[in-house]
């Protein structure tokens, strides 16, 4: 069961990076103004925090089962359905609706994971699964910028929307034992008000970190090109930095150095994590050789492995499988605002790529202080803690 989850976890970060490298050029070629073109990128990402919120809501109320079957199923009818685009119109309405419908697999998926983890493996597990999400982000741009040179987008989608058909047959053969237990807990269960995970420190240290891991993507996939071409590389060198972090990251998840994440504080390797991404940060805003990028994408490769983990057992830690799916889709909804807020602010502040690296920095900095004084405030061991019933 749990291998298959990790399947349908990496085919759907998979579908989500492949976007990246082709729906722009798309738009263009469909005759859209600038205006429409960024409007075709940003609604993904904004229909997606609804359908996150969704999926942990009804993840809670029916159980994941029925609200990963549900999302792989119209996920797969929104990737055909970009055959049907003509126009601006038709573009922006596909997009709207394929966001919101991949965002209702992922917090599904994960409070699958979460929910049939062991406690004292619940870091490594995390791990695994972050894992799958950098192996996307390593395969998802490659497989579609090859692909889209010999073929079209809607290719593409249609071949992404085949996998989450496949997915969508094996979910429902592998994963439908895993009904009845949890339909039956979910009948005693008391509802829990969305406010509760906003008042507990634990869950919104995982939402914070959540944030703030994607704000630090949004400003990479923004601003690393423009450095990149500014000291004269081609786009190939991009994609080769991008793949050093995934890579670095990948390692830490799948080597024997993952059970750190096992018996670690969660918030020490949080906190280590931020300061990690911070300092790759500021390092890339001052350096313009290509051996000290490189050195600086392999800190911030350790940064985010680091990270991940950390604030997925933060949420496990902190809530119990009746609240988990529900907390799950706000922790991806702040994935998803986190990519927008990141690329957004830098592109309305409008800074050059030093001062935007630093400026990133110097956030994931803070980010990394606030949680070091919440470290040193919980003297409370982890297994004692509260969590939302």
């Amino acid at each position: 069961m749990r291998f298959f989850v990790y399947l349908i976890v990496f085919f759907s970060f998979f579908d989500l990076f492949s976007q990246l490298p082709v729906i722009s050029p798309f738009a263009t070629s469909l005759g859209a103004s600038s205006f429409i073109v960024g409007l075709s990128v940003g609604i993904y990402s904004f229909s997606n925090v609804f359908g996150n919120i969704i999926s942990g809501i009804l993840t809670d109320r029916k159980g994941p089962f029925y609200i990963l079957l549900f999302g792989l199923l119209t996920s797969a009818l929104s990737l055909f359905s970009y055959a049907l685009i003509e126009g601006s119109a038709t573009l922006i309405g596909v997009r709207f609706l394929h966001g919101l419908t991949e965002g209702l697999i992922v917090p599904a998926a994960f409070t699958f994971l979460a929910n049939g983890s062991e406690r004292s493996k619940r870091g490594r597990n995390a791990a695994i699964s972050g894992a799958f999400v950098g192996l996307a982000a390593i395969f998802g741009p490659a497989y579609s910028g090859i692909v889209s040179v010999h073929t079209s987008v809607v290719t593409i989608m249609a071949i992404n929307g085949t996998f989450m058909v496949l997915l969508t047959i094996g979910a429902f053969l592998f994963l439908r034992s895993f009904t009845y237990v949890r339909k039956v807990k979910t009948k005693t269960q008391k509802a829990v008000k969305p406010l509760a995970f906003f008042r507990h420190p634990g869950i919104i240290r995982a939402f914070l970190g959540a944030f703030f891991l994607m704000f630090s993507q949004g400003v990479l996939a923004l601003v690393l090109p423009l450095k990149v071409e500014f000291l004269q590389y081609d786009a190939k060198t991009t994609g080769m930095l991008l793949s050093v972090f995934g890579f670095v990251a990948v390692l830490i998840f799948l080597l024997p150095v993952n059970r750190i994440f096992d018996f670690a504080r969660p918030m020490l390797t949080l906190a280590i994590g931020l300061f990690l991404m911070s300092a790759s940060m500021l390092f890339l805003s001052q350096v313009d050789q290509l051996s000290l990028m490189l050195t600086a994408m392999i800190v911030y490769g350790m940064g985010f492995a680091l990270l991940f983990p950390s604030i997925n057992s933060l949420l496990i830690d902190s809530t119990k499988p009746e609240t988990r799916g529900k907390a799950y889709g706000f922790f991806y909804a702040f994935f998803s605002f986190g990519v927008v807020v990141g690329s957004s602010a830098i592109g309305i502040l409008d800074l050059g790529s030093q001062h935007a690296f630093m400026l990133a920095s110097g956030i994931l900095f803070l980010a990394g202080v606030f949680t070091v004084i919440g470290l040193r405030k919980d003297i409370q061991p982890v297994d004692k803690t509260t969590t939302i019933q």
